[in-house]
């Protein structure tokens, strides 16, 4: 199965969702986008596949969103991935891409809802959450 992930190595998200597709024996296309941002055409295909809106798809925490006015109800979508283009680090992460569907990743486990293959073990995120059982099955919370 081919997998592309739009991976930040420095967000708890990403790594967490990268290790669940890994757990499932897939190593992805992981493309660093930081620093190999899609084109507009990637993007606007990202986030349309996804089910989202643009501004959905725009990271607020710690980037430059409110400084360029992007908070705006005015802003346009094309006015959001012309900024996101310009700076990446508005892109919310991690989009992941496979043959069935794409989701933007958060919380991680989403990504288990477009891998074909099972989990092939026990998986606890980073911040002690077990997501998947010993069975290779979800777990299941409150």
């Amino acid at each position: 199965m081919s997998v592309t992930i739009y991976h930040n190595p420095a967000c708890g998200t990403s790594r967490n969702t990268l290790a669940l597709i890994r757990n499932a024996g897939i190593e992805p296309l992981v493309i660093e986008y930081l620093n190999e941002p899609p084109d507009r055409a990637t993007l606007a295909g990202l986030i349309a596949a996804s089910g989202l809106e643009v501004r959905a798809a725009i990271r607020q925490k710690g980037t430059p969103y409110a400084e360029l006015g992007l908070d705006a109800p005015t802003t346009t979508d094309d006015e959001l991935l012309d900024a996101m283009l310009a700076h990446p680090i508005l892109i919310n992460r991690p989009f992941v891409a496979t043959a069935l569907g794409v989701r933007l990743c958060r919380p991680s486990e989403l990504v288990l809802d477009i891998l074909s293959e099972p989990q092939l073990g026990a998986f606890t995120k980073e911040d002690g959450e077990c997501v998947i059982g010993a069975d290779g099955k979800r777990v299941q919370h409150g």
